[in-house]
């Protein structure tokens, strides 16, 4: 055995409490661990947990089905057509590691850095959102789910409304739900959120935040239109409300996507756009460094919770963010996912088209990871979710993306977690196996 296959093993013996290591002398058995105490009654814990100290607070209800769903690796042979992050060989593996081991040995790498994250990684996501936007504007997070989390926890009080696109996200619904807020959602078409829609949602509901995607928007991959985008901002102005933009895929464009609309935050000089932006998606599931971005007063609020939430993001990970981006490697990395997202959407557009021609595809995406197909018509499609799953395929139903009840049945398939596109063939063919009668 090698010595790396020898340390693995180890490693895995000692958490497992089985061998103790001692530093120049070896590894030993470790001293048997004493026999299981009696399990307890953890019954009352279902009262406590449901109980609401006031009449008018919204229960919380913590559902992460929907999230683990593309965090969750499935079991050996079945196709992942519901992972949300790129396949290990279209992450940049080399350029992290090289950027963490040059990060490692910078003058003061493991310190404590600046609460508001260090000043270099700051002004580098500013200059990416553009418009009047500083450094000064901008907090570094751990990763798009922790930053959605804090602002919605800034903007939102327990049992307040909030508007949300549908369908969305499910990771944000569950962050809401979790809050005790309560989602409402506003309809969205091939042109993004729709406007009279929203200002009626605003007006029937007195909310106070709005959460949008409004590039490559999870998971119909719409962008909101240029017409939209100052309509968007009025209403919420007009309604004294925020908007937290989740500019989540921005580097994850396609190679025939053309110039990007820039973030609603760059066209904002009035503090109603939180931005919210991330490193993870373009990088590894384990490369968390985001960043929120905020005008006026709300900055001081986010600025407050996240520090009494998470202190700050580990300086070596910000070193590290600082030393991938600024590497000859990112724009490297970025030009060869363009290129490859492209020839699996294309693959398994034309796979779909061939294989399940029944399945409605209104809209081709020019940007992210996935495709969003309307089912025929009395297919169910937790049904097909199942029967996927036996044909050795893996997919993410769309009931989760809806806050309240669905206009029909959905799938969503990614085509960024999978091996190439040898397996879109097979996951599509597969796909159509468990649909046969």
């Amino acid at each position: 055995m090698s010595p790396v296959t020898v340390s693995r093993a180890l490693a895995q013996l000692t958490a497992e409490g089985l061998v103790v290591t001692r530093p120049g002398a070896g590894a030993f058995r470790a001293t048997p661990r004493p026999e299981a105490a009696a399990t307890g009654d953890t019954s009352w814990q279902e009262v406590a947990l449901s109980a609401d100290g006031a009449v008018d607070v919204v229960p919380r209800t913590v559902d992460a089905s929907a999230v683990l769903a593309t965090l969750a690796a499935p079991p050996p042979g079945v196709i992942e057509f519901n992972g949300g992050y790129l396949h290990p060989s279209l992450q940049p593996e080399r350029a992290m590691a090289a950027a963490l081991s040059r990060a490692g040995r910078r003058p003061g790498a493991w310190g404590r850095p600046p609460m508001e994250g260090l000043p270099e990684l700051r002004e580098w996501f500013a200059r990416g959102i553009g418009g009047a936007v500083t450094a000064a504007d901008v907090l570094i997070s751990a990763g798009g789910q922790t930053a959605l989390t804090t602002a919605l926890r800034a903007l939102a009080p327990p049992g307040a409304p909030v508007l949300v696109e549908s369908p969305t996200y499910p990771g944000m619904l569950a962050i809401a739900r979790a809050a005790g807020l309560r989602p409402v959602p506003v309809p969205v078409d091939a042109d993004g959120v729709r406007p009279a829609l929203l200002a009626d949602a605003f007006h029937a509901t007195g909310a106070r935040v709005f959460v949008c995607q409004p590039l490559f928007q999870n998971p119909t991959g719409a962008v909101l239109a240029p017409a939209r985008r100052p309509e968007i901002l009025r209403i919420a102005r007009d309604a004294g409300a925020f908007v937290i933009e989740d500019d989540f895929v921005r580097r994850l464009v396609h190679e025939d996507a053309g110039p990007l609309p820039p973030p609603l935050a760059a066209d904002d000089p009035d503090g109603v756009v939180v931005h919210v932006g991330s490193l993870t998606k373009a990088t590894s599931p384990s490369f968390r460094v985001s960043a929120l971005a905020a005008h006026g007063p709300v900055l001081e609020r986010l600025r407050a919770i996240q520090v009494v939430d998470t202190f700050f993001v580990p300086r070596p990970l910000q070193e590290a963010a600082l030393e991938l981006v600024g590497s000859p490697a990112w724009p490297r990395h970025l030009r060869a996912i363009s290129a490859e997202l492209k020839t699996r959407r294309d693959t398994m557009t034309a796979a779909l088209r061939l294989q399940l021609p029944d399945f409605s595809l209104p809209h081709i995406p020019s940007g992210g990871y996935h495709l969003w197909l309307r089912l025929p018509a009395g297919t169910e499609e937790q049904s097909l979710t199942t029967a996927a799953l036996r044909a050795g395929v893996a997919l993410t139903p769309g009931r989760p993306y809806f806050s309240a009840e669905p206009p029909a049945a959905h799938i969503r398939l990614s085509f960024a977690a999978v091996a190439g596109t040898g397996e879109i063939t097979e996951g599509v063919r597969r796909l159509r196996a468990a649909c046969a009668p």
